[in-house]
């Protein structure tokens, strides 16, 4: 077998793979930056340090535990692999030692995060004379256990979705936690955007009203990648001052990092051989000589595609447990730990998943991370490559470029990916949807007094109308619960709707569960006949009941996969700010209407298209915020119809992909659909929706930001080698219209005039 080192060598010397790498930066090793560990720490876990090894700490961990010693709540944003952990568990560790009494709640972003940290912290204690008893508190947990955590727990270890649906509705039970709670642990903060964001934010609120009411004033400590609004975003979360500690004291090994754009099959139409095959080939060289690989994909289907590749490239004799594994949402939680437990001893070579693994999890030394396709933001592009050579050695990370124009914005711009700043975080805790939902929650949780602020604002009239609704009621200056229904197990944080559909397998002589998936998603992933793929394997759905929220599920053996289409109208509603002139902009509420009319089939491995058929369900409704352009005739100088027709076509493809390099935000949560006469405005309209209930805040940001975001979309299309349009620019030519190209540059001209 090949070292990493020799593999990329003659890498280095194929001309063939040469010629679509646009670049390769070497990102040399460096050296630590050292302080010595606080005198204030108790000395058996200054002992307990140096039995690990550990007899100085980085200057960013020293930092932060003097900051967290001062009572400030503090946030930290260094690399991946950069000794975070040890930031918070020292100062918390060492706050029970002095007082056995003391408490603290860490709360991770995933069920496996947390049990991976928990066994960290059992580690750095297991020799102390002090019992320090931490705990996981999640879905998992025995219910044997839970009655332990709630009495003697000093640490315990959970996620928001726990805390919001199982610790704060029953928070008499916790009495003993919250009365003592003294630190407050957020990880993986930058995580905390967007839809989720927003929730986490309101459960913040909540958690705070409650140790209130206990008489605890905890401090928070969290911890983030790099991102260009630390300080912000955290403040935004917990709504109180904190210090941003940020300057990286850890070494860093060396490692290659490689922009690779497939090559062009049809350079007129802009067409390119499938990122998803070039990473088959890619991963395939490394795994033929062991290497042990991480690759990310954008998608569940993704996932379940290539990791059917990979393991058509290497076989495993009948019984053996393949050395490939796949890794997403959706999947049980005894899979994932099988799986993580396999990468940390070797067993597994190679993991193909989502995103669920770009966080911490402890998964260890792997040498090579292939990411099929740009992440969505370069945080995030930053957060996986570094699950390769976190400890030690040359490690390799390989962005793969799909023909989005996202994508090939980044590939084609490489001083752009390697010198930008990380982006902003976007969150907005008072979604009306969201915020209301909360109200509902915390009520449950305890009375509200009238007037008083829920966090920093001021839900008066949340309340009001929920005692309208009979589900408050007001009596002696308080709005008390009095509906008979649970309120937190209704709402999902992971999505505005409160609904997931579950997937049931009928294949087998007893119906089984496999998986589940959000409602809004449904319709597009397993509608009647759709091939939903888990773990390797190929479904086809034998029925959906979207009322029951179940789809039903049977094993086959296809050489296809299938993609829905999704068509949507919209109405504006209210507008909350407005600019007239020869270009009119405003952002308000609007509602849409989601309907997914057909599918495709689309072959394994060539990606054609081999038939479709028609989808038959009822169409979704949604309520969110959106920001929108219109031309009057002015703007336009002449422009003929098919031209502006074509033009916001054109930048209806492009523009949700390009906001994403100013909003931290997947692609996907971003929409947008043009008109060539807006039944609200008359004109030539072109709006950008956000993807989520009652919007999450990038429509108040594109309103101010739009004429940045227009000019780096011009700059894409004039970048783009097609000839008149293409995927990797303004979308496919053939639609029914002239090319879009340079209609599309019409209207940014006009946009930035």
């Amino acid at each position: 077998m090949r070292e990493l080192a020799e593999i990329l060598k003659n890498w280095r010397e194929d001309p063939s793979l040469m010629k679509n790498v646009t670049r390769w930066e070497v990102i040399p090793e460096s050296e630590g930056c050292y302080a010595d560990i606080p005198e204030h720490l108790d000395p058996a876990l200054i002992k307990a340090l140096h039995e690990q090894g550990i007899e100085q700490l980085y200057s960013h961990q020293a930092e932060a535990i003097e900051a967290v010693a001062a009572g400030k709540n503090t946030v930290i944003v260094t690399p991946t692999a950069s000794g975070k952990t040890l930031c918070y568990n020292l100062p918390v560790v060492n706050s029970i030692i002095e007082n056995p009494a003391s408490r603290a709640l860490y709360l991770f972003p995933t069920k496996a995060l947390s049990q991976d940290q928990a066994a960290e912290l059992r580690d750095l204690t297991a020799g102390l004379k002090t019992a320090l008893a931490t705990y996981t508190y999640d879905g998992d947990t025995e219910p044997g256990l839970r009655q332990l955590v709630r009495k003697s727990g000093h640490i315990v270890v959970t996620n928001p979705d726990m805390l919001h649906s199982a610790i704060l509705p029953h928070h008499t039970r916790w009495a003993q936690l919250f009365h003592n709670l003294k630190f407050i642990v957020i990880d993986e903060m930058h995580l905390y955007r967007g839809v989720f964001g927003c929730h986490v934010a309101n459960v913040i609120r909540r958690l705070k009203r409650i140790c209130a009411f206990y008489g605890a004033d905890p401090r928070f400590i969290l911890c983030s990648a790099t991102i260009a609004n630390p300080g912000e975003l955290a403040e935004l979360l917990i709504e109180d001052q904190v210090t941003v500690i940020a300057e990286n004291g850890a070494p860093r090994a060396e490692k290659h990092f490689i922009l690779y754009n497939p090559p062009l099959v049809n350079p007129d139409l802009g067409i390119r051989h499938s990122s998803l095959l070039e990473t088959k080939q890619l991963a395939g060289t490394l795994l033929a000589e062991n290497i042990q690989t991480i690759v990310f994909t954008r998608s569940r289907i993704a996932v379940e595609v290539l990791l059917t590749y990979l393991r058509q490239l290497k076989k495993t004799r009948p019984g053996e447990e393949s050395a490939i594994r796949g890794y997403r949402g959706g999947y049980l939680p005894h899979e994932r730990r099988t799986i993580e437990s396999g990468l940390r001893n070797g067993k597994v070579r190679a993991v193909v998943c989502t995103n669920a693994l770009e966080l911490g999890i402890d998964i260890g030394a792997l040498d090579a991370c292939i990411m099929t396709g740009y992440p969505g933001t370069i945080a995030s592009a930053w957060q996986q490559a570094g699950r390769a050579g976190r400890r030690s050695g040359a490690s390799l990370a390989v962005l793969i470029a799909n023909s989005e124009p996202l994508n090939q914005f980044i590939v084609t711009n490489p001083d752009y990916f390697f010198g930008r700043s990380p982006e902003r975080a976007v969150a907005d805790p008072d979604n009306p949807v969201i915020l209301a939902n909360h109200v509902r929650c915390a009520a449950f949780e305890l009375a509200f007094r009238d007037q008083a602020p829920f966090g920093k604002t001021d839900v008066t009239e949340v309340l009001k109308f929920l005692t309208e609704d009979n589900v408050l009621y007001f009596s002696d200056g308080c709005y008390h619960w009095m509906d008979d229904t649970y309120p937190a197990e209704e709402i999902s944080l992971r999505s505005a709707t409160r609904e997931n559909v579950v997937i049931t397998d009928i294949s087998g002589p007893a119906p089984k569960t496999i998986g589940e998936v959000d409602r809004f998603s449904a319709p597009m992933l397993v509608h009647e006949e759709a091939i939903y793929i888990h773990g390797g394997r190929q479904y086809q759905v034998e029925k959906l009941d979207f009322d029951e929220k179940k789809a039903f599920v049977r094993q086959v053996d296809v050489d296809y996969f299938t993609d829905a289409n999704l068509n949507v109208s919209l109405k504006e509603l209210d507008i909350f700010e407005e600019n007239s002139g020869d270009l009119y902009c405003a952002y308000g509420d609007v509602h849409l209407n989601a309907l997914v009319s057909m599918f495709k089939k689309i072959r394994f491995n060539t990606h054609e298209n081999i038939g479709s058929g028609p989808v038959k369900l009822p169409d979704t409704e949604m309520t969110t915020t959106a920001f929108w352009l219109g031309f009057s005739a002015a703007a336009l100088e002449g422009m003929n119809q098919s031209d502006v027709q074509s033009g916001l076509l054109g930048l209806a493809n492009l523009a949700p992909q390009v906001a994403s390099l100013f909003l931290m935000n997947d692609p996907r949560d971003l929409r947008a659909i043009s008109y060539i006469k807006s039944p609200a405005n008359g004109l030539p309209t072109l709006y950008l929706y956000d993807n989520f209930p009652g919007g999450v805040g990038y429509s108040a940001i594109l309103y101010s930001e739009y004429r940045k975001i227009f000019k780096a979309a011009g700059e894409a299309i004039t970048a783009c080698r097609c000839q008149e349009g293409c995927p990797s620019c303004v979308g496919a030519v053939g639609n029914g219209y002239e090319a879009q190209k340079k209609p599309a540059l019409r209207l940014i001209e006009a946009i930035l005039r």
